[in-house]
């Protein structure tokens, strides 16, 4: 049986490979022409040493010089031994320029643009070859703002199977991105999509996980939240989703659709404005209850501007929590930047 292993690079770059029965994942490698870090083969020098953030494996012979056993329990491998028994992520200790190898670069045809609220367009895009773009959910791609030499940074909205891919952005007076959605963009307009990047995705789901969104970094949660449709959650998996104002919130019938589709899957929002007319005012902080931390045995995915990530990282301190695992993105307005993540 073929696995698909992601190798996640530390310049942000991702490139997918199989795995046939038996190979490795350096053989892999380098039938793809990827050029992984490798010197012995043989287990015995641990040049190629990588962790395995996702997945399961057989880790092959080698010896404590190259990998100790206490690396090991902490998933450290050698892709020259290792054989994948699922589907893995590894994070690969070099560049993807080290390793001769770059992001893809994809044309792709405007299809969906969608209005969905005030202050927030949604936008699909589609390509003829669909399977030549993969990543992991929770990932974005860099997508050239047709009619200049700009690009800007969006998390997926859509799940990694799904036939077209989806975006959120949030919309700014002197956004670029905005400025083409609102005054130009028509259905049929080629757009050029580069990526996948990122570190922040779904990890293995081993313990209960808390998932805290602010405005359009909701975006990557949906497509974790899609992904999660095809497994069998054995732990709870809550969200938080925290807008500015009212006229922020979007997505609700969506975020519902996956409650009642997931049945370990719940969710709460919350609105900034003391005016609003939202069940919950206040901030995502304020609705963290007791069983969300499970006494710090949990999991948490955030995505947000800057300041909801620090005051998050914050609260956390002052409660005196140590989540097993803190997975974030912080992403800025494009109008204050010269790039943002799901803006």
């Amino acid at each position: 049986m073929n696995h698909q292993v992601a190798l996640s690079f530390e310049d942000g770059v991702t490139r997918f490979i199989k795995c046939g029965p038996r190979e490795t994942v350096a053989d892999a490698s380098y039938r793809a022409r990827i050029n992984i870090p490798l010197d012995c083969r043989d287990g015995a020098c641990g040049t190629c040493k990588s962790l395995c953030e996702s997945g399961s494996y057989d880790g092959g012979d080698y010896i404590e010089d190259a990998l100790t056993d206490e690396e090991a329990s902490h998933g450290y491998c050698l892709p020259c031994q290792m054989t994948p028994t699922s589907d893995l992520v590894l994070q690969i200790p070099t560049t993807s320029a080290m390793a001769k190898t770059q992001a893809g670069t994809f044309v792709t045809t405007l299809t969906e643009i969608r209005r969905i609220s005030e202050t927030t367009y949604g936008f699909t895009v589609e390509l003829e070859d669909r399977g030549s773009l993969e990543f992991l959910s929770g990932q974005y791609v860099n997508i050239g703002v047709p009619g200049t030499d700009e690009s800007r940074s969006y998390s997926f909205s859509s799940g990694p199977s799904a036939l077209a891919v989806s975006f959120l952005i949030r919309i700014t007076d002197r956004g670029l991105m905005s400025s083409y959605l609102r005054d130009t963009a028509q259905v049929g307009d080629t757009v050029e999509v580069t990526g996948p990047r990122g570190s922040f995705f779904l990890r293995d789901l081993t313990r209960p996980t808390l998932m805290l969104a602010g405005g359009t970094g909701l975006a990557p949660l949906l497509s974790m939240l899609e992904k999660m449709t095809t497994l069998e959650l054995e732990h709870p998996v809550h969200l938080i989703y925290g807008v500015s104002t009212d006229v922020d919130l979007v997505e609700l019938d969506r975020l519902q659709f996956y409650a009642d589709r997931i049945p370990k899957f719940t969710f709460d929002f919350c609105v900034a404005d003391p005016a609003s007319m939202a069940p919950n005012r206040g901030y995502v902080t304020s609705f963290i209850d007791d069983q969300h931390i499970n006494d710090g045995d949990v999991d948490i995915y955030l995505c947000g501007p800057p300041n909801m990530v620090e005051a998050v990282r914050s609260w956390l301190h002052n409660e005196g929590v140590e989540p097993a695992n803190f997975y974030s993105e912080k992403f800025a307005l494009a109008a204050l930047v010269p790039a943002g993540v799901g803006v």
